[in-house]
């Protein structure tokens, strides 16, 4: 499922410490992540995503007064960094097996009114016995002050240890930090969103990750156009799925995955070939990717 012993832990202090907190409690609140700047500019990329009439989710889980603007990656590049934050990267190595992905990336926008979403663990569609080692891991990015009443995540620390104990939502603690913190989790830690008592929207990312053999949550080869691929950055292109895990886990026709998305755009710049050839075509290709 997972390898069987953790690597050594990293030697830098902070990242010990992180570590250590994500053992015991199953989270950690990471502060000062992002700087006012990149705070503003994240809100006022999802304002101009959103547009004037924003859409609200499909049912309870998503949050009915909710907004979720998906597939980030094909719509804009202010928001790329935050699937590479050096400090979550370091958990990830950590917690994950190498040539972990990108499982979801989207924003959440929660809205005065909103309920409080049910509590889950985010690697619950994965019906392996618990307790276990996590599957995925998870941030929640603060655009907003994160506060009990504007619907701060809700977490049940040590929760992550449990086996088939059930949650009750009072055992569940708001995930109060200042603007531009980072709350890490690992997928077998309960949480979910909180209500929104208050008057105002409640601005945030989610970044998720999993183990390099699980589905992603979102399908990053159909969510993003490959013709944007230059555009982003290599670390974050692999993440998506575009990568050989060891030793052959993500080929296209015998062909890496990068050279497979190639090929599919020059596939879709001619009619259907009704007779493929049998072998794929080593050549370089035309297309700029």
């Amino acid at each position: 499922m997972s390898r069987n012993t953790r690597p050594s832990p990293p030697t830098d202090p902070v990242a010990i410490a992180d570590i250590a907190h994500v053992e015991t409690h199953g989270y950690v609140i990471l502060p000062s992540i992002l700087s006012s700047e990149e705070v503003e500019a994240a809100k006022a990329e999802i304002v101009r995503l959103s547009g004037a009439t924003p859409l609200m989710g499909r049912g309870p889980f998503e949050g009915l007064d909710t907004t979720r603007i998906y597939s980030l990656l094909n719509k804009t590049r202010v928001f790329d960094k935050l699937t590479v934050l050096p400090r979550v990267l370091a958990l990830n190595d950590y917690f994950l097996d190498p040539g972990y992905q990108l499982t979801a990336f989207h924003t959440i926008q929660i809205n005065p009114g909103e309920r409080p979403q049910d509590l889950h663990h985010d690697d619950g569609f994965c019906h392996f016995p618990r307790p276990r080692g996590p599957l995925g891991t998870a941030i929640m990015v603060a655009f907003d002050e994160f506060t009990a009443e504007n619907g701060a995540t809700r977490l049940i620390p040590g929760s992550h240890l449990w086996g088939n104990e059930r949650p009750r939502k009072e055992q569940a603690i708001p995930m109060v930090c200042p603007a531009g913190s980072v709350v890490y989790f690992i997928g077998t830690t309960w949480h979910g969103g909180g209500p929104n008592t208050s008057t105002s929207s409640r601005m945030s990312a989610t970044v998720q990750y999993c183990q390099p053999y699980i589905r992603s949550l979102e399908n990053q080869f159909l969510a993003v156009d490959p013709r944007r691929l230059p555009e982003i950055d290599s670390r974050i292109v692999e993440m998506m799925g575009y990568r050989i895990h060891q030793p052959f886990v993500g080929y296209a026709d015998g062909l890496s995955p990068l050279r497979g998305a190639r090929r599919m755009v020059e596939w879709l710049q001619k009619p259907l070939d009704k007779s493929p050839p049998a072998f794929p075509d080593h050549g370089t290709g035309t297309s700029k990717l």
